[in-house]
């Protein structure tokens, strides 16, 4: 029997895989698809904003992802992207990109710290595999599971062919259609699709015809900056027939109700097609089942939110499901997962519906952008909507006694995935180190879970709460 069986081996089943294993459970990852099918369908780039690059950095990740990221550029350029490549990439570097909102950029006034990435989506998972199966955790490809049932004392899983695997846990990572999630019966309420979107890997006869519009007469087309690679959007009500091959017909009637010109489309190597269908999963456990990443929530990709939605679920579960297979800690510890995640996730769904709205044909859309973007002119919206698109207005306890119990800490040393408590040297087992620095400033001391958030804090040297919050993180500890 597995401790966790991880259904999905996407970035979010890859880096919750790592976690399981630094905190030293036994994972195994289940993915459908081949790695040369992943890699095919790995279209357009991805952003990993600043918070999922600072969680990452939490586990020495961020430099490989720099390598990759520099790497792809390159390619780009030599592939004949050269001038909007070269301002991606000067952008990235400067720290000045911070995504946009319905295609309005989000850029700070100033150069800073580079902890925003911009890359295909399998060189990002390449990454996290890579990182996970040096810590021995165990990826099996080709690997579909058709059917789950909770136990009681165990998880059992079935696979295409019969063959039968049980695990104590299982975490459904399998995207926005997912088995786990279907079968063990979570609610899944929300609101259907209004548009289709497509990207593909395809040749115009005549590139020069069609030009990049983000709010054409008929919707959306961009010819991406990487080459080969066509996007549509149209507000239609959403795809009919998502599971079947996308055709050069297709996409071309498409192409041609966007932007209003006859193009043909004369080869078309791969596409996919997706919408705004926006769900939401109540909760993310059922027992001995958990979802995490777009098995949990789904809405439209724009904005570029989804991924680093699903990185942070598998940091804030990672750590704590470990504890709980290991019986460092109840069971309790895991409801503390839906509790913390799922309103952060509605916040998600909210503005990505806001952008959907906000990018659709029509004069008064047209007014209504114009206002925003000079709202998005003002400081402190600016702050605002930076924020939100990045995940840096998580706060896991806004009524918390302290201003820093439930935010982030950046710039600390987490690489071996424990908590750490910093200023004191109360006595705590191998569950939490001691820092050997003093806290930041305006801190006397505090007590950071192993995903970054701030569990304890004092400012006045009172050590009040410190146990309890010591207890309620990382279970009784042994000696302490």
């Amino acid at each position: 029997m597995f401790d966790v069986i991880v259904v999905g081996g996407g970035p979010v089943g890859l880096l919750l895989a790592g976690e399981l294993r630094l905190a030293g459970v036994e994972p195994l990852v289940l993915e459908a698809a081949a790695g040369t099918e992943r890699r095919r369908r790995s279209l357009g780039l991805r952003s990993v904003n600043a918070r999922s690059t600072q969680t990452l950095a939490l586990r020495g990740l961020d430099e490989p992802l720099a390598q990759a990221q520099e790497a792809q550029f390159k390619e780009l350029t030599d592939s004949g992207s050269a001038d909007l490549v070269a301002f991606l990439a000067r952008a990235v570097r400067d720290g000045q990109i911070r995504g946009h909102f319905a295609g309005l950029p989000l850029l700070t006034e100033a150069p800073g710290k580079a902890d925003y990435f911009l890359l295909k989506q399998h060189l990002l998972e390449q990454v996290l595999a890579d990182w996970a199966i040096g810590l021995g955790a165990e990826i099996r490809h080709d690997r579909q599971v058709t059917d789950i049932s909770d136990a009681g004392d165990h998880v059992l899983l079935t696979l295409a062919g019969g063959r039968t695997l049980e695990a104590r846990y299982v975490v459904g990572c399998d995207g926005g259609r997912s088995t786990v999630r279907k079968r063990a019966g979570f609610a899944f309420p929300g609101t259907p699709p209004t548009m289709t979107g497509r990207t593909a890997v395809a040749t115009l006869a005549d590139p020069t015809l069609v030009a990049s519009d983000l709010r054409g007469p008929g919707g959306l087309v961009n010819l991406s900056l990487v080459p080969g690679e066509i996007a549509t959007i149209e507000y239609d009500g959403g795809p009919e027939e998502r599971d079947e091959p996308m055709t050069a017909e297709e996409l071309q009637a498409s192409i041609r109700r966007v932007s209003g010109v006859e193009v043909k489309v004369s080869d078309l190597e791969v596409g996919i097609r997706y919408s705004d269908n926006t769900r939401l999963a109540e909760p993310y456990r059922k027992g001995r089942i958990l979802l995490a990443g777009d098995a949990a929530h789904v809405h439209s990709p724009i904005g570029g939110q989804g991924l680093n939605l699903g990185i942070q679920d598998a940091a804030n579960l990672g750590w704590k499901l470990a504890l709980v297979v290991k019986g460092q800690a109840d069971e309790d510890l895991l409801d503390t997962y839906t509790a913390e995640r799922r309103p952060v996730a509605e916040r998600v769904l909210r503005n990505t519906r806001a952008q959907v709205a906000l990018m659709r044909p029509g004069a008064q859309v047209d007014a209504l952008r114009e206002v925003l973007a000079e709202t998005l002119e003002l400081p402190d919206a600016k702050r605002h909507f930076i924020a939100m698109a990045n995940g840096a207005d998580i706060d896991y306890a806004p009524h918390s006694a302290h201003p820093m119990v439930g935010r982030f800490l950046p710039d600390v040393e987490l690489h071996d995935g424990r908590g750490l408590l910093i200023g004191l040297n109360t006595n705590t087992d191998d569950r939490v180190r001691h820092a050997g620095k003093p806290a930041p400033d305006g801190l006397t001391a505090a007590l950071v879970r192993p995903d970054g958030y701030v569990a304890w804090a004092t400012s006045s040297g009172d050590v009040t709460g410190l146990t309890d919050a010591l207890t309620h993180w990382f279970g009784r500890l042994s000696s302490g």
